[in-house]
């Protein structure tokens, strides 16, 4: 979320793809309130601008993935013009499928590190700010790469690490 702000890229999903990360947080953390993840889809929504995508539905029909529950997020991309679906799941949107449409399908880590090629800055200051609003309990930078590398993204701590005065 903080990356979106920086306005390197347009951050757009759907009400189906909320829905879906909702439950798969709900899945993990059933310590979780649902109304604290409904809090924070209603704060993605109002943070970016024009960032639901609508009337993707019709296309989900038509098309074909590895996972047919994966359909809505290719529909989304397609109905927003979208260059990039980024996921984890790459196996999960194949290129000779999306290629057709003009998406690529991009690891997070990869994305973050095409942003960091557009404007490292702007993506230091959005970690530095992530970390600084970690307070319970606060993240010392290191503690902070810490996280990300748990989160599969060896690459941005790689190019973070060089920046790590600025986190």
């Amino acid at each position: 979320m903080r990356l979106a702000g920086t306005g390197l890229f347009r951050a757009r999903w759907s009400d189906d793809i909320h829905n879906e990360w909702i439950c798969n947080v709900l899945r993990d953390r059933q310590d979780i309130p649902i109304d604290r993840l409904e809090r924070v889809r209603h704060l993605m929504d109002e943070a970016v601008p024009d960032c639901l995508v609508k009337g993707y539905e019709r296309f989900i029909p038509v098309l074909e993935l590895p996972d047919p529950g994966d359909r809505h997020v290719l529909a989304a991309a397609i109905c927003c013009q979208a260059g990039v679906i980024v996921t984890f799941n790459l196996d999960d949107f194949p290129k000779e499928i999306l290629e057709p449409y003009g998406i690529e399908a991009q690891h997070p880590d990869e994305f973050i590190l095409h942003l960091m090629d557009l404007d490292s800055s702007a993506v230091c200051n959005a970690a530095s700010t992530q970390r600084r609003s970690l307070k319970n309990p606060p993240k010392s930078p290191d503690e902070f790469l810490d996280i990300l590398k748990r989160q599969e993204l060896p690459g941005t701590v790689s190019r973070l690490e060089k920046m790590i005065n600025f986190l």
